[in-house]
């Protein structure tokens, strides 16, 4: 489905009292593969890279070098069928959702867009839409502030799911939900991958959800892939020091079984 081959990308710090301006390489040289209908977590602490990658799978961000192959062919937005086919979940509800835009307008606009539905077979797309990712039908009348963080976030899915996409990019989707929350988000986007095929790119700091959700997991530090390889494998064998690190700040952890490099 994806995969990104020698990626790089630096930023140019701004000039501070100390020093002037600073070359930053946020991602360099990743290389890692998002399997046909697989999930794939990219963790790390903060400032690993993480984001950077996503924004660059993405279209937002412009690589300095390496590849974004999509379906065998280098990753191009340069058409409205290519570019609703990868979607982007943000991490911040608030901002990824305009505040003058009820819910059902906000799934409905991409719909109308990219597929020029109108009238009554917009309405009722949208409405199906937003039913499956287990929002009611009420919600499309309510503005952001009105919904909870947990449904700005449906919302948020729902209008993703409205362009029917083969890849999505989450980019730390539950971290400011509740546990309760987060475990029903996250049960969302696992049935959408079991039952739709649909491949995720999941990006988390958090270790637990990554046991439970993905596939494979890709290991981060200072913009470079330490570890990779499938989820089960990987936490049960950590080849890296800085991956048992990781490893021993979930709760119930016991790292004396790992071996030592």
């Amino acid at each position: 489905m994806l995969k990104i081959a020698s990626l790089k990308k630096s930023f140019v710090t701004e000039a501070s009292v100390a020093g002037g301006r600073k070359i930053v390489a946020a991602v360099d040289d990743v290389s890692f593969e998002v399997a046909d209908a697989g999930i794939t977590a990219l963790v790390g602490e903060s400032g690993s890279g993480k984001t950077t990658i996503a924004r660059c799978v993405a279209g937002l961000e412009r690589p300095d070098s390496g590849e974004i192959i999509y379906n065998n062919e280098p990753l191009v937005f340069d058409a409205k069928e290519k570019r609703r086919r990868v979607q982007y979940i943000f991490q911040d509800t608030f901002s990824s959702l305009n505040p003058r835009m009820k819910a059902g307008e906000a799934v409905a606009e991409p719909i109308r867009f990219h597929f020029n539905r109108k009238g009554g077979e917009l309405r009722t797309a949208m409405f199906s839409t937003l039913e499956s990712v287990g929002l009611p039908a009420s919600i499309a009348e309510k503005y952001p502030h009105e919904l909870s963080g947990g449904q700005r976030q449906r919302v948020v899915i729902a209008r993703a799911l409205a362009l029917q996409p083969a890849l999505l990019l989450a980019d730390e989707p539950v971290s400011s939900l509740d546990v309760s929350v987060q475990a029903q988000v996250l049960s969302l986007l696992k049935e959408l991958n079991e039952k739709q095929g649909i491949s995720i790119l999941f990006i988390t700091h958090d270790l637990r959800i990554v046991k439970s959700l993905a596939h494979d997991v890709v290991v981060l530090k200072d913009g470079k892939v330490v570890e990779k390889g499938e989820v089960n494998a990987v936490f049960s064998s950590p080849r890296m020091e800085y991956t048992r690190l990781l490893l021993s700040s979930i709760p119930g952890a016991k790292p004396e079984v790992w071996p030592q490099s």
